[in-house]
């Protein structure tokens, strides 16, 4: 079996778990501790520690890969929505290179996910252009053209109304935040998905993020166009996407 660690730095959450290259599984149990309050840089590298330490994997020399809630170019975090500003403009692949003493790869999170979902998941032989959007904290977005990811896509951060950010909006954190029902909620995000379905055309919408488990709920009162799917590997894909990149 061919394996490599996938680390997934959410808003709420940081997970990690060993892959199964061949097949995109998960080939041991997913850890998971809280992402520390205010997500400074130096407290999210102690968080990493921390899981990939549970997972036993700390002197490992396992591929590493790492994804990460931000606009990430040539290993920099140029944004950050749902963690410290101190992300933005940072050198945060050399930053968890030196503080792990490993090589590792550097991901944007939905990217990671989009990734998973199209190698071993929803999206697997899917011609043409899917959209992933993963529902979590915020909302991000994955764009593959013929399973060929383009990276660093923000649909999350497209305004609506008085929203600054759509996910404010319409993210899994604003139906908890307001005790949204599935139908209020599905309403919020009817007007997001036919707007960027406008925009863009997707040949399918794969949804990722936690709530995916509950897609049955949600998913079925949406009317739209295009194909919509709950992801495969659900709130896994981070993981699973960040040891495939690095496994490459």
């Amino acid at each position: 079996m061919v394996k490599a660690i996938g680390v997934d730095i959410g808003g709420t959450g940081i997970k990690a778990g060993i892959v199964d290259l061949e097949h995109g599984t998960m080939a041991s149990e997913r850890v998971r501790v809280p992402t520390p309050e205010g997500a400074a840089p130096e407290d999210v590298l102690l968080a990493v520690k921390t899981v990939l330490k549970t997972l036993n994997v700390h002197e490992s020399n396992l591929p590493l890969g790492v994804a990460f809630p931000a606009i990430v170019k040539r290993g920099m975090t140029l944004s950050a929505a749902n963690v410290s500003k101190k992300w933005i403009g940072f050198d945060a692949e050399r930053f968890f290179r030196d503080g792990l003493g490993r090589n590792i790869v550097f991901v944007n999170d939905a990217d990671a996910a989009g990734v998973a979902e199209a190698r071993h998941g929803a999206a697997r032989d899917v011609r043409g252009f899917t959209l992933l959007t993963t529902l979590g904290t915020g909302i991000g977005s994955a764009f593959l053209y013929d399973g060929v990811l383009l990276p660093n896509t923000e649909l999350g951060h497209l305004h609506y109304g008085e929203y600054e950010s759509v996910e404010t909006f319409a993210a899994t954190s604003a139906r908890e935040r307001e005790n949204l029902s599935w139908a209020d909620w599905a309403e919020r995000l009817q007007k997001f998905y036919s707007h960027i379905e406008f925009l863009f055309s997707p040949d399918l919408f794969v949804v990722g993020g936690g709530v995916s488990k509950n897609a049955g709920d949600f998913l079925p009162l949406l009317d739209l166009k295009t194909p919509i799917v709950p992801a495969i590997h659900r709130n896994n894909s981070g993981i699973i996407g960040a040891a495939s990149l690095a496994g490459d």
